[in-house]
């Protein structure tokens, strides 16, 4: 077993310090030691926190869906089998709608299940598309009567390479335009996903502008990575959520991280970092209710450090 080199630390200190030196020195010693250790552990509690297995502070229970997912999703199954919220792809390039977000947004609601929107960004206008994002948002909040309407949407930009539709990659300073457009029309920032590999790239660029950085932390992270839990890129300290798998890809082993969920083989499963109780605060705070244009909760501000 590798031993933890903090402990060795102080162990080899300890040695030398109550050992080795003389007896009246002692009480000198061990005060100063005291105060050194409880330094050094409230310093450490937010890297101590993130150095936690993952299966103890965190809660596999969303998943998302796209147009690509042909199959009738069977919304109560998921909730039956633990999953409290689904981020669905509202709009893409350029400027579509998907087709099966509005049935199933209001399935979802029906089942109980917190309800999230994503937008799949490209190197066009990034104020367009965000107004385009909202504009499908809303109408389908709107069209749908109470029983079937989620009490808020929380939103998200998919900042990815972009592979699947016309107008090429989004740029940084796309995104921040993007995401400030969020801002301004809903009181809130969007979430940002993508790739960790594509983040550290686009984002550890050092021609990227630091008041970029300075925007994009007010959003939220969602990484994905399907062979290892991901480490947050600058401005991030953390990550709030991780898709660990997608289309049946995943290269984690064991039952903490399941590939399909009801009648979905090839899932797109993520884990949110905390408990299930701060994943619903988080949900709720964070969360866009179309009809004024405005958060419907208080937000407490994301900061950087955890």
């Amino acid at each position: 077993m590798k031993q933890n080199p903090e402990i060795e630390i102080f162990r080899v200190i300890f040695h030398l310090h109550f050992v080795k030196m003389p007896t009246f020195m002692w009480a000198f010693t061990a005060k100063v030691f005291s105060l050194l250790r409880m330094k050094l552990f409230v310093t450490r509690i937010p890297l101590l926190l993130l150095a936690l297995p993952v299966s103890a502070l965190a809660t596999n229970a969303v998943v998302n869906l796209s147009h690509y997912d042909r199959m009738r999703v069977d919304f109560p199954g998921l909730k039956a089998e633990g999953i409290m919220g689904v981020i669905h792809e509202a709009s893409y390039p350029p400027f579509a709608r998907d087709a099966d977000y509005v049935l199933r947004q209001q399935a979802a609601a029906r089942a109980g299940l917190l309800w999230g929107a994503y937008h799949y960004g490209n190197g066009s206008d990034p104020v367009r598309q965000a107004d385009h994002f909202l504009s499908v948002v809303s109408r389908a909040w709107s069209q749908a009567d109470p029983t079937s309407r989620p009490e808020g949407v929380l939103l998200v930009l998919d900042f990815e390479k972009n592979g699947h539709y016309p107008g090429g990659t989004m740029r940084v300073d796309q995104a921040v335009a993007f995401a400030e457009r969020i801002r301004e029309r809903t009181g809130t920032y969007p979430g940002i996903y993508s790739g960790e590999y594509h983040m550290r790239q686009t984002l550890g660029n050092p021609k990227v502008d630091p008041s970029y950085k300075t925007v994009l932390r007010n959003c939220w992270l969602w990484l994905a990575n399907y062979g290892a839990r991901p480490q947050a890129t600058a401005p991030w300290s953390y990550w709030h959520l991780w898709q660990y798998t997608g289309d049946g890809k995943c290269r984690l082993a064991g039952s903490a991280y399941p590939k399909s969920v009801a009648n979905i083989l090839k899932a797109e499963r993520n884990i949110f970092y905390g408990t299930r109780s701060a994943l619903d605060t988080f949900w709720q705070e964070r969360a866009w209710r179309p009809g004024g244009e405005k958060r419907f909760r208080q937000l407490e501000p994301i900061v950087a450090e955890r």
